[in-house]
């Protein structure tokens, strides 16, 4: 009877019938990259994705079939590379991780690393994007030197290495580079280089470069010049009037810090120009904070009420942020203007009004100003200290005034105590206190739904405040 064992042979053809499908299979993926490359450098863009496809799918079927081959983190490291390259980052990261496992000398791990560079920028860690183009940035083959210090110079620009940003890109040239340094540069605060650059690629006439990113980077470090770089895209060609109010209203926000009266001709240009647009609906809001911002006396809000409530319309963009606004002015004047020095519970209706002018309306003037009617006007209030505190901190002209006030009048406010970090349970009793009345009155106002957490409320629908007198520093019992 003749035996079923396999012969020697036999073992041996199987063998090397095995390492001649694996070497068959690596030759194939990377005849297949080497036509992906082709067809990626001609422009064939639909055709490489194809080639790429065949490349992951092969080298994967060689990772499966031989495990454990020394060969395998080339595999790996090939089929990362065609991921990468079909936009497949996510899954293409781990296999090119495998790349620090090949000859650092070949072609593929260059590949690899340029493969792994770009995917760790698309996926936000720009520190090892940095880190792993750096590898090849000096590489003998020119496509791979020039890409790998683009992306390199990417990586760094987001790091915040302006400079050494715009030392990778010198030598390089092209529409993409342009984008890359005029960002680089309009980050590392280089105005003028900046716009001389600009100038040039508008008398290019390059349609492909991405203005409003720019703008962004230079309007971070210098507004004005941003809206000198504004002046000059006014005259691109076919520039529609919604990019040319949306760039308008964009540089009359930045400018408000610098230089208000330039900024609210901005805001009133872009309102002309979008009209009927959510840009220009927004340029109208933001002329109103600017007034906002120089109103001192309450009485000032009246022309600015009778605007919003002019401008809150249905089927407007922003009618909800606007009906806010106007919902705080009208809050404001009505606190402010029926609060009398010395009423009952005035000191706390008048802070709160405050508040709202300080957070919610940017009237930081007018807050002030309000902060100061209350130690004015209830100068007993165990609040009085805490509008001192809060009213020095938005004018600077009043700080020692304030100070002096403090010091002399309410050494023992538990609101100093706190300041000083003592433990001041009086405190903490007052501002209790003030947030129950705060949620008290929120109930009282027309529309207002219940609030959480409220103490309950007496006869009238009105909260009483919690006393403030059963502990040690307060002054006197917040009376309703």
């Amino acid at each position: 009877m003749r035996s079923r064992a396999p012969s020697l042979a036999l073992l041996l053809a199987l063998g090397g019938l095995s390492g001649c499908v694996y070497y068959n299979g690596m030759y194939n993926a990377n005849r297949l990259a080497r036509s992906a490359q082709k067809a990626e450098r001609d422009g064939r863009t639909f055709e490489a994705n194809n080639l790429w496809g065949q490349v992951a799918t092969r080298a994967e079927s060689v990772v499966v079939r031989h495990p454990r081959s020394k060969y395998v983190n080339q595999a790996m490291v090939l089929q990362g590379v065609a991921l990468a390259r079909l936009g497949q980052c996510p899954n293409a990261i781990g296999p090119l991780g495998r790349s620090s496992l090949i000859d650092q000398h070949t072609d593929l791990a260059e590949e690899a690393a340029l493969a792994l560079g770009r995917c760790e920028l698309e996926m936000g860690d720009p520190a090892a994007a940095e880190a792993a183009l750096a590898r090849i940035q000096t590489s003998k083959n020119s496509r791979r030197q020039q890409e790998a210090r683009f992306h390199r110079a990417r990586a760094l620009r987001v790091i915040g290495r302006h400079e050494e940003a715009l030392q990778a890109l010198a030598g390089l040239d092209g529409t993409r580079v342009h984008q890359e340094r005029l960002l680089a540069q309009a980050a590392a605060g280089r105005p003028e280089q900046t716009l001389a650059l600009a100038d040039s690629v508008l008398a290019g006439n390059d349609s492909t470069i991405v203005w409003d990113s720019v703008l962004v980077a230079l309007g971070r470090t210098d507004p004005l010049s941003a809206s000198k770089l504004v002046d000059r895209l006014r005259a691109q060609p076919k520039t529609s009037p919604a990019t040319l109010a949306q760039r308008l209203l964009e540089d009359g926000t930045r400018l408000a810090s610098v230089d208000t009266a330039r900024a609210t001709q901005r805001l009133l240009e872009a309102t002309r120009v979008g009209a009927g647009t959510e840009s220009g609906q927004r340029a109208e809001l933001h002329l109103i904070r600017l007034t906002l911002a120089r109103v001192r006396q309450p009485g000032e809000l009246a022309p600015l009420d009778s605007a919003l409530r002019r401008l809150v319309r249905p089927g407007v963009g922003i009618a909800s942020e606007m009906r806010e606004l106007h919902f705080q002015v009208r809050r404001v004047r009505v606190q402010s203007d029926s609060t009398l020095p010395g009423s009952p519970e005035g000191d706390l209706r008048l802070f709160l009004a405050a508040e709202t002018a300080r957070d919610s309306l940017g009237a930081h003037l007018l807050a002030a100003g309000l902060f100061r009617r209350i130690a004015e006007g209830w100068p007993e209030s165990p609040y009085a200290p805490k509008a001192l505190l809060a009213g020095q901190q938005l004018d600077s002209t009043w700080a020692d005034t304030a100070r002096a006030l403090l010091s002399e009048h309410y050494s023992d406010s538990p609101y100093l105590a706190f300041v000083r970090g003592e433990d001041a349970p009086a405190f903490r009793q007052l501002e209790d206190s003030l947030r129950a009345f705060a949620a008290a009155e929120v109930r009282a106002e027309p529309g207002a739904g219940p609030v959480s957490g409220e103490n309950p409320i007496r006869p009238g629908g009105r909260r009483r405040p919690q006393e403030a007198n059963d502990t040690p520093g307060a002054r006197r019992r917040v009376e309703p």
